[in-house]
């Protein structure tokens, strides 16, 4: 099981240098804003056309079935808030921004501003418990110690949190909502173009509902749109970290450890790449966050053989085995309440 770890890599620290000059001669940072462009329009129009075959459906239960191409899409466009968060679309910093304002806020109905703040802070220290936000004591546990002496609810949470946690994920759509919500209301007299757009989001979003459906039927589809889009993309980014190594305060990791060893990829064809937009190229991302997703998967070959050349472990697994390395771990995580 991945715990915190102490060992002679805790104190190695291996030169990035080489490995950054290569990329660069590749090629691989330079920005694809015209790529992104095209990517982002064929989304803005499917997406528009979606909402189309919901108006032309009208009042009826077989408009349910839009909700799963509306959910994919949804999750497409958060890999593109994504994107804009990382700075790999175009030059201006405020452009990222106003690119991740209006697919995090007017389109999703999430915060830009707390998700990137959230995302960047993972970044810096994956897996540290006490610095990653993704794995900090919350419904979830990660390590033994978070787990000690949880009852209740909280307790039975953490025993079964791995046979739960693909139906958790159907939650993590509205997750992002309320999380979102409480962020800019903390913050209401700072943050009033998010908040203009996220409030612009909710009348738009609720409004079109329940303007072509029935009320019962605006609740459902918003519901199972959001489950479809929370499983979606949380599906993408579970099996990156799980059961990866955890370090610690001791750690004297430098960038290229610290990303590597903490982090997981995922093997597969086109259709997993555009299925998890890129992102199983897990450790090529956090190894160099601003590279065009598209540009990732050309990076994997060089990282690999410069991994293998120092010595340094770099997983990479199929999609099934990735989740059932990551279930493990948390499984064995709540073995200790279970036992008790």
């Amino acid at each position: 099981m991945a715990q915190p770890v102490a060992s002679p890599a805790a104190t190695r620290r291996s030169d990035f240098s080489p490995l950054l000059r290569e990329i660069k001669a590749a090629g691989l940072l330079e920005r694809r804003t015209a790529a992104y462009v095209m990517a982002i329009g064929i989304n803005a129009v499917l997406l528009g056309l979606t909402w189309a075959g919901l108006a032309v459906i009208g009042s009826s239960w077989w408009a349910l079935f839009l909700a799963l191409p509306m959910g994919i899409l949804t999750t497409r466009a958060a890999f593109f808030g994504h994107d804009a968060g990382h700075q790999q679309i175009a030059s201006s910093r405020k452009l990222h921004d106003w690119i991740g304002m209006l697919h995090g806020n007017l389109l999703l109905g999430m915060s830009y501003g707390w998700w990137n703040d959230k995302h960047n802070r993972h970044h810096a220290n994956p897996n540290h418990t006490d610095k990653d936000p993704d794995v900090g004591e919350g419904v979830l546990v990660w390590t033994l110690e978070q787990a000690e002496g949880r009852k209740g609810l909280e307790g039975w949470l953490s025993r079964n949190q791995a046979r739960i946690f693909f139906p958790l994920l159907t939650l993590e759509g509205f997750n992002l909502k309320v999380s979102s919500i409480r962020f800019l209301l903390e913050r209401r007299r700072t943050e009033k173009v998010e908040i203009g757009l996220m409030a612009a989001h909710l009348v738009l979003y609720f409004s079109a509902l329940f303007l072509i459906l029935s009320p019962g039927q605006a609740v459902v589809f918003a519901l199972v749109h959001h489950m479809i889009f929370g499983l979606h993309l949380g599906s993408v980014f579970a099996p990156n970290h799980k059961g990866m190594e955890m370090p610690d305060d001791d750690c004297n990791w430098g960038h290229l450890e610290k990303q590597v060893l903490t982090s997981r990829n995922v093997n597969g064809g086109l259709v997993t790449d555009w299925m998890m937009g890129g992102l199983n190229y897990q450790i090529e991302h956090h190894l160099f966050p601003s590279m065009p997703r598209a540009n990732l998967r050309f990076a994997q070959p060089i990282v690999r053989e410069y991994c293998e050349s120092i010595g340094m472990p770099y997983v990479s697994t199929s999609l099934i085995e990735s989740y059932r390395m990551g279930l493990r771990h948390m499984h064995e995580v709540g073995e200790e309440l279970r036992a008790g």
